[in-house]
């Protein structure tokens, strides 16, 4: 396999989870109906939010974003993974693969900052009762997810921007399902230091501070609900959180699993099954986990769909 200067016609081939023909109808089944799930489940989620007015706080606004995003991060990826199945094929070309990692690099980062912000607004309501309009007021929640946008948007180019420099072979496979960012860097031919400095120094920067400020928010959190004196009460506070605590909780240690089990085993079509957990499991699952627990929710979905049957 010659190497190739130019780039912009090299094409990778995206390795998926099996090369066996009998699991192919299997695979496509799956990932086809676990989609589907993820998508209307989540629309189901912004629609009915936007349909009914006592959802109009800022918990529920932060919760369409998040149900948005849920959408937006399968969408690159598992379309493109059907149509290859389909087809037969496991080519995705350059320009493609790259647009992939921009968007779900993108699409991953509101989703880690979104989830700063909504303990943020547990915090709050919990800790700060009174003064909760206050402080979470509409001008407040529309800044902090422009801001999450606009250091998303930064990231997503920078390293997108990053990976455009690098030089592959005219024909490259990715061990993957999808054009990760972390595979197209190992895979280069060329130097890859700045690419792994860029990459490591926003995976902790911008991921370690939204996960430090949710642990601080839920320290504050737990030492506020151990100092109400009812027993009701503190169920009633935990209620309030225990949805979004246990997204965070299914995000972070998949996230984490993923990586730690591909540092351990070095193989990467396991990592490449592991990262179905939070790639495509815990956005098809979200809407579940906050529907099943919120009776406000419930009762905005029974009359959208009683309206629209």
């Amino acid at each position: 396999m010659e190497p190739g200067n130019d780039t912009q016609i090299a094409e990778f081939l995206l390795g998926g989870f099996s090369e066996e023909p009998e699991l192919q109808p299997f695979l496509f089944g799956l990932f086809l109906s676990m989609y589907l799930i993820t998508v209307i489940g989540n629309l189901l989620i912004i629609l009915a939010i936007i349909s009914d007015s006592h959802l109009h706080t800022p918990m529920y606004f932060f919760l369409s974003n998040l149900s948005f995003y849920d959408i937006c991060l399968t969408s690159p990826t598992i379309p493109k993974m059907l149509v290859n199945i389909q087809t037969w094929s496991k080519v995705i070309i350059y320009a493609g693969c790259i647009t992939q990692t921009c968007i779900f690099i993108l699409f991953g980062g509101l989703e880690n900052f979104l989830l700063a912000v909504m303990a943020y607004d547990h915090y709050v309501a919990i800790c700060h009762p009174r003064h909760y309009m206050v402080i979470m007021n509409p001008r407040l929640c529309v800044l902090l997810v422009l801001l999450s946008w606009f250091i998303s948007v930064l990231n997503s180019l920078s390293n997108s921007l990053m990976a455009l420099r690098l030089s592959f072979c005219t024909h490259v496979e990715i061990p993957h399902f999808f054009c990760e960012l972390n595979q197209l860097i190992h895979l280069a031919f060329s130097n890859t230091l700045i690419n792994d400095i860029v990459l490591y120094f926003a995976a902790g920067v911008l991921a370690g501070s939204p996960f430090t400020g949710i642990l601080y928010s839920y320290s504050k959190i737990v030492s506020s609900i151990c100092a109400i004196s009812s027993a009701q009460g503190k169920h009633k506070a935990f209620s309030n959180c225990a949805s979004h605590l246990l997204v965070v909780s299914l995000f972070y240690c998949t996230i984490l699993g993923v990586y730690l089990s591909a540092g351990a085993t070095h193989n990467s079509h396991s990592s490449a099954t592991a990262s179905v957990m939070y790639t495509v499991v815990t956005p098809m699952l979200n809407p579940f986990i906050y529907s099943l627990r919120n009776k406000d929710i419930k009762r905005a979905l029974r009359r959208y769909l009683g309206g629209k049957l």
